[in-house]
């Protein structure tokens, strides 16, 4: 079955008869002890729970999210070096050591520290002093990095959230995010720089620095989900008087992965009892019915001007609905794109939806990406793919 309109093309895939008298499946109730809170499951880009998802917050040490990730970045790139050492400026020392310059790694005055240990610092031990030393080693000044974690931001599309230090410290409000946002950056460094997401943010400890007794400085990872939870192995924590106790987790169970984020709770076990109970919710309450394996050729969309008459449409990752535990199995799938789709097309670019309807009226949106290149022709190819579309 086909459906034509001028804007778009709607292929159904598969369909299945609702009953009328079908009683639509509500969404697992839970309030959260957190003033704000969100949670997302990106096997199928479900929110699964969103309270005041988009209200502007500081976000403490939450910030060194995207330290990190752009860290990361750079690293991918080939433009940073783990076994890179950059030296301990007295006068950063100077500012972060001590208890009144919150979590620290204990870094010591003109020490060479390498880029590997900084990023252990900064996820581990969430380190202010190891997150202006990366800042200062890798743009110069903490400022100068300041405006590529915002131009970063910018790239991930985030419309709600501004970054003025490197490590989240009290700035007058002009370090502000919202959950929705944090979730984004949690999802594109687990998705765009997976290896060095499972090399540092699992990590339960740390030690690095000395005691005056000499001793060696061990300290335990502030997640509150590791451990207490299957599959989790990330994110981060953040504290000050002004943002209250909060969380951005991830967790993977049986090919589906959560991330969450609680914001604003009032204590430090307030924070590990809700990130705790709010996971859970989330594999416990939800399932997923998988749709379709990453590679999988979904369908065919036409193409306009190309050296091909179609272009394959494929999951760029392995596809499922998150449905409540009690919903119905019954889907009526299709997809949705502009076309024809005029060329050039690259392999991998976005070009369609594939679009799952539930029987109880719910939608869910996943993009899907060109299995194939298809190249830009000229005339004469113009009037060949004619040819070829006529008499077929």
């Amino acid at each position: 079955m086909t459906s034509f309109s001028p804007r778009s093309i709607a292929l159904l895939l598969a369909a299945v008869a609702v009953p009328t008298a079908a009683i639509p499946a509500q969404a697992p109730p839970y309030d959260s002890a957190a003033p704000i809170a969100y949670m997302i499951d990106l096997s199928s880009g479900k929110v699964l729970y969103a309270r005041d998802a988009d209200k502007p917050m500081p976000p403490a040490s939450l910030a060194k999210m995207m330290t990190t990730h752009v860290a990361f970045r750079l690293i991918q790139q080939g433009k940073l070096k783990l076994d890179q050492k950059f030296t301990v400026r007295p006068e950063t020392w100077q500012k972060w050591h001590g208890p009144a310059a919150g979590s620290t790694m204990f870094l010591s005055v003109n020490e060479q520290v390498s880029v590997e240990n900084l990023l252990h610092g900064i996820v581990t031990l969430s380190g202010n002093d190891a997150c202006v030393v990366l800042a200062e080693g890798i743009a110069g000044t903490e400022e100068a990095f300041v405006q590529m974690m915002n131009e970063e931001a910018r790239r991930m599309g985030l419309k709600n959230s501004r970054f003025g230090t490197s490590n989240g410290w009290p700035d007058g409000d002009r370090t502000m995010v919202t959950a929705r946002d944090l979730a984004t950056i949690a999802r594109m460094t687990i998705e765009e720089t997976p290896d060095l997401y499972k090399k540092f943010y699992a990590t339960t400890s740390f030690t690095w620095g000395r005691t005056m007794a000499g001793s060696d400085i061990t300290q335990a990872n502030r997640n509150p989900i590791l451990g207490k939870v299957a599959g989790a192995d990330g994110l981060k924590t953040g504290h000050t008087e002004e943002a209250g106790f909060g969380f951005t987790g991830s967790a993977e169970q049986n090919g589906r992965r959560l991330i969450m984020v609680v914001a604003g709770l009032p204590t430090f076990n307030g924070r590990i009892a809700e990130s705790v109970k709010f996971m859970d919710w989330g594999f416990r309450a939800w399932r997923s019915v998988p749709l379709f394996k990453q590679g999988a050729e979904v369908e065919k969309a036409a193409v306009q001007g190309g050296n091909a008459l179609t272009v394959p449409l494929v999951a760029p990752h392995n596809m499922a609905m998150t449905l409540p535990m009690a919903a119905s199995d019954n889907l009526k799938v299709s997809v949705v794109y502009d076309g024809p789709i005029k060329a050039p097309i690259a392999k991998g670019q976005q070009i369609a939806e594939l679009v799952v309807h539930t029987a109880d009226g719910d939608t869910q949106s996943m993009a899907l990406v060109a299995g194939a290149a298809v190249e830009e022709v000229g005339l004469f190819g113009r009037l060949w793919n004619g040819f070829r579309s006529l008499f077929g």
